[in-house]
């Protein structure tokens, strides 16, 4: 570190993103990205001339049509709408707008690290609330916790989700405190919370284009919440970065949010691998948690997850290793296409043949 480094960041343990090497071709399954393309609608958006003709001028501050697509897409007005250069921008705003330095919040111990080192930047009081001891949100010990808490739902790593009812106990229970319920993972057959928003103002849903729309690379995001809220994360955002997303990007939105047939598809497509690599993992002697987001979390009682990660990445496979408390025994394995769910099971053998 420099020593122009601001003090408040000695320390400081920065989010690391899932690995993504150039040495070779590699079957990504580390970063719950895809290699499945995004609709056929976006490529069209891209090729639009005036798009082109327009990119001299600043894009609209305001995000007002990809707001109202989405929008549309929840049957609510665009003024319930926050868009941002995807959703860890939005979970940035909505700390930045809604904590301030000192402030208490809670999430999983075991969960997003992001959730842990934007609370640490923004010097936030924040406490981990324990996983039970089969990885199950405690919502009981999160209702109780009278400050701002976050949690993913489903979460990740694990991949486990909580009902919408529990969700709504979490809001009702201390409703001056904000409830952030990160919904990255929703679309692979789980309820929404957004229709919760109107009867609990404390709440705020956050959505990203990354997963289920298979536009990790475009890196768009959004949170839905009572308008005060949103003109409140507005206020914040035009006071750091006015035109946080670019035309090409609102544009790719859009297009992607217009085209809902080829959106189920790809979440069935998921959705069904998913479950039968699961059950693939189960007659190799794999226990695997009941997913439901698109990566596996799995452990064996004899091939330790360090290795089996090593082992695959030799191969051209990459998974997701953390060498964490509580998790060091397992791996996160994101759900790629039929091909290569076949690939990874077919090495898996191999491995535990040796």
């Amino acid at each position: 570190m420099s020593e122009f480094l601001a003090s408040k960041y000695m320390g400081l343990s920065p989010y690391v993103p899932g690995e993504q090497p150039k040495d070779r071709t590699y079957i990504k399954l580390n970063a719950n990205e895809t290699s499945v393309p995004p609709c056929p609608g976006v490529a069209r958006a891209l090729a639009d001339p005036t798009l082109v003709a327009s990119l001299g001028r600043y894009a609209d501050p305001h995000c007002l049509p990809l707001r109202e697509a989405v929008a549309r897409s929840y049957g609510i007005s665009s003024d319930e709408v926050f868009c941002g250069n995807g959703s860890d921008e939005v979970l940035g705003f909505l700390l930045l707008t809604f904590c301030e330095a000192g402030s208490r919040i809670a999430f999983p111990d075991v969960t997003y690290g992001f959730y842990r080192d934007f609370s640490a930047t923004q010097g936030l009081d924040w406490t981990e609330i324990a996983l039970r001891d089969d990885f199950t949100l405690d919502v009981d010990a999160f209702a109780a916790f009278d400050g701002t808490v976050v949690f993913p739902n489903p979460n990740a790593p694990t991949g486990l989700a909580i009902s919408t009812d529990e969700v709504a106990r979490i809001c009702a229970t201390h409703p001056k405190r904000l409830v952030i319920v990160d919904e990255a993972y929703v679309d692979y057959g789980n309820e929404t919370c957004a229709p919760l928003v109107r009867d609990h103002r404390n709440l705020v849903v956050v959505h990203t284009m990354s997963k289920s729309r298979n536009l990790a690379g475009a890196h768009i995001g959004w949170c839905i919440a009572q308008p005060d809220l949103v003109s409140d994360l507005n206020d914040i955002k035009f006071s750091f970065n006015p035109f946080n997303l670019s035309a090409p990007t609102m544009a790719i939105g859009i297009a992607a949010l217009a085209d809902e047939a080829y959106f189920h598809a790809c979440t069935t497509a998921i959705c069904e691998t998913r479950d039968r690599t699961r059950e693939a993992l189960g007659r190799l002697g794999f226990t695997v948690l009941p997913s439901r987001a698109n990566f596996l979390f799995a452990t064996h009682a004899t091939l330790s997850a360090r290795d089996w990660c090593a082992r695959l990445r030799e191969a051209g496979i990459l998974t997701r290793h953390y060498a964490a408390p509580r998790i060091d025994d397992w791996l996160r394995v994101t759900v790629g296409t039929a091909e290569e769910m076949e690939a990874f099971l077919a090495e898996t053998r191999r491995i535990l043949g040796e």
